[in-house]
């Protein structure tokens, strides 16, 4: 199979590249700079070129761009940011793909389309779209794939929740404070934490690359959601430290802004029906084993 990735240099990206030859495929990689590299093809989303060569005889194009979204405080240019890093690429390779017919498009998502305000009730593929800037992000970025679906393209809806990684991502920034004995809470610690272990995230692409019944929206999650304060329980025990702190709603506020609110304050209790209901493997039923295996410690299975 050939596999062409926007968006192979970020952590997923650079996952996926290495399990994808690991496994026999062929990968052809866009770039925004110079080809420096024969599996390495030049495109512009802001000025809607690819070249033409990168999707010849391609079997899937898996398009992961956008910038990361707690990179920095939110204001008005940085949301257009994250709107154009995410909606633009994705206008330009559906099109692509409409045009050349390329069999399959999986294009990435996040579990926020769901919106904060589903508190306790179980999400899945069904449910609709939330409000708020990270639901209406979603909801816009999937919609820019529709060119390729209208032309027959099997389209896929990667909605990935935060990929627990150990040299990358939300728990690099963690690991230093709870190995200080600084872990806690956020907030009321009410609110679920939605998380995918690496190894499941790139087995679930997989798996739905290669499996021809899925379509539409999937929920790249564990199968077993957790409050905030649970995750933070089974961070300390996986590093063998307290987690006695709370940081306050209001703190995390006054610090982060708009993003604390939207992507820490609140989170969606997502369940991945559908890769569960085609029969994909989770490796990683817990986020206990999933924390275990990412950090190289025995767990507890929790």
């Amino acid at each position: 199979m050939k596999v062409v990735i926007a968006g192979s240099s970020g952590l997923i990206g650079t996952a996926l590249v290495a399990a994808l030859r690991r496994n026999g495929h062929e990968v052809a990689r866009l770039v925004r700079r110079p080809a420096a590299a024969p599996d390495e093809y030049v495109w512009d989303p802001a000025r809607a070129e690819l070249d033409e060569r990168a999707l010849r005889g391609a079997d899937a194009v898996v398009n992961l761009c956008g910038a990361s979204i707690g990179r920095r405080r939110w204001n008005g240019s940085y949301k257009q940011e994250l709107r154009d890093s995410r909606i633009t690429p994705t206008d330009v390779l559906a099109d692509a793909v409409a045009g050349v017919g390329v069999p399959v498009l999986l294009n990435g998502s996040g579990v926020h389309f769901y919106g904060g305000e589903t508190g306790n009730r179980v999400v899945d593929e069904t449910s609709p779209a939330g409000t708020g800037f990270l639901a209406t992000l979603c909801r816009d970025w999937e919609a820019a794939t529709e060119p390729a679906t209208a032309a027959g393209v099997r389209t896929v809806l990667l909605r990935s929740a935060v990929v627990l990684s150990r040299g990358d991502g939300m728990l690099s920034m963690l690991q230093p404070l709870y190995s200080l004995g600084l872990g806690g809470r956020l907030g009321s610690g009410r609110q679920y934490t939605p998380w995918i272990s690496m190894d499941d995230e790139i087995g679930a692409i997989i798996f739905a690359l290669t499996n021809d019944t899925i379509a539409g929206p999937i929920n790249a999650v564990g199968p077993a959601p957790v409050t905030n304060a649970e995750f933070n329980r089974a961070l300390g025990r996986a590093l063998h430290r307290p987690t006695p702190l709370v940081v306050p709603a209001f703190a995390l506020r006054a610090l982060i802004g708009e993003f604390a609110q939207e992507a820490i304050l609140h989170g969606p209790r997502a369940i991945p029906t559908a890769l569960e209901e085609a029969g994909y493997p989770f490796q990683h039923h817990t986020i206990g084993a999933a924390l275990a295996a990412t950090l190289g410690r025995e767990g507890d299975d929790r």
